[in-house]
């Protein structure tokens, strides 16, 4: 039986990784060097520079240097070479927070910053390169990817099940493609949440206008993306942010982060979705500052993969995992609930 893919959505190519871009319509001449050093994530002038030296930078099919100057609708694709696969997998001496393990799976709770597997500007120091290091003859998933069956962003902390045998990597990718495992999240939101609870339904793609960014498609729309459903429910309201439980029902990329924005409540310090800026609350110098204050605590968006629960492959027992929320996000909640109770 063919193992189902990854729950989120990823373009994987051996060789090349590759990139295209439409140039809006008010774009100023600019240098495609620079240019692109604002759309792809992790790439370094010098290696947009050598791709066009390397004649891998098309516009309108054509070539160009890194100094040709963008114009309004240039059709853009650049193919990035990625270093030989094997170079990527280095067994790495990183611990691991392991939540549970036996003969067939273990659960680790991932800290926030680890990238899951290696990629375009991540070739070391995550997640896999861990796990080849404690763990031999990991079974790989339709990616390549060993023990993974399903993952979690960079700056998203939280738990992750890691398939150790074949059986177990069939079994458990069957449950997150069949949306029978339970995903439970806990965020902190910008805004009052009105509705207590509710369920968020958009077709999830990849931004037209920011290729770093997804979004949600509706109406006509919806064939640009794929169906995704999280359900949200209010834990806590702390005035000019709300803390929820959101569970999903498929596995999106950003799936929570690009939900919750569409709704009008983007993830506090998510800095790929604008939640970096004061988005609620007063003018006064002294809450700017204590929401600064708050950002420099939690440095990241906030957003923990709290429970995580799926049918054991060989029992069949259903296991249910919890982990606590890291100091770091727990600290910034801290911080509104004081100020909440302050403005009462």
């Amino acid at each position: 039986m063919k193992t189902p893919e990854l729950p989120q959505d990823h373009n994987d190519d051996d060789l090349y990784e590759h990139h295209s871009f439409t140039v809006d319509k008010g774009q100023a001449p600019l240098r495609i060097d620079k240019y692109l050093m604002n759309r792809i994530e992790n790439a370094t002038r010098n290696k947009i520079q050598t791709a066009a030296k390397d004649g891998s930078i098309y516009v309108n099919d054509s070539p160009v240097k890194s100094n040709y100057k963008v114009k309004p609708f240039d059709e853009i694709r650049v193919l990035f070479e990625h270093p030989p696969y094997e170079y990527l997998l280095t067994p790495e001496d990183i611990p691991l927070d392991i939540v549970f393990e036996d003969d067939e799976l273990l659960v680790v709770n991932k800290p926030a910053g680890m990238v899951v597997h290696p990629g375009h500007g991540n070739y070391s120091g995550t997640l896999i390169n861990a796990l080849i290091c404690h763990f031999d003859n990991l079974p790989n998933n339709s990616s390549d990817r060993p023990g993974l069956v399903h993952r979690i962003d960079k700056d998203t902390s939280g738990l992750l099940v890691i398939a150790k045998t074949e059986q177990s990597m069939t079994h458990l990718s069957k449950q997150f493609f069949d949306k029978s495992s339970e995903r439970e999240y806990v965020a902190l939101v910008w805004g009052n949440i009105e509705a207590d609870e509710g369920t968020v339904e958009g077709h999830i793609g990849r931004h037209p206008k920011n290729r770093l960014q997804n979004t949600v498609f509706e109406g006509d729309e919806e064939h640009k993306g794929k169906p995704a459903v999280t359900h949200y429910k209010v834990i806590e309201r702390l005035g000019y942010v709300t803390l929820v439980s959101c569970k999903l029902e498929t596995g999106r990329t950003h799936q929570i982060r690009v939900h919750m924005k569409h709704i009008g409540h983007t993830l506090f310090n998510d800095e790929r979705y604008g939640g970096e800026r004061i988005l609620k609350g007063t003018t006064f110098s002294k809450y700017k500052q204590f929401v600064e204050n708050c950002f420099k605590v939690l440095p990241r968006q906030a957003l923990h993969a709290k429970t995580l629960g799926f049918v054991h492959p060989k029992t069949g027992e259903t296991m249910r995992f919890d982990s606590e929320i890291p100091d770091d996000m727990q600290q910034c909640i801290e911080k509104w609930r004081h100020y909440a109770k302050h403005q009462k």
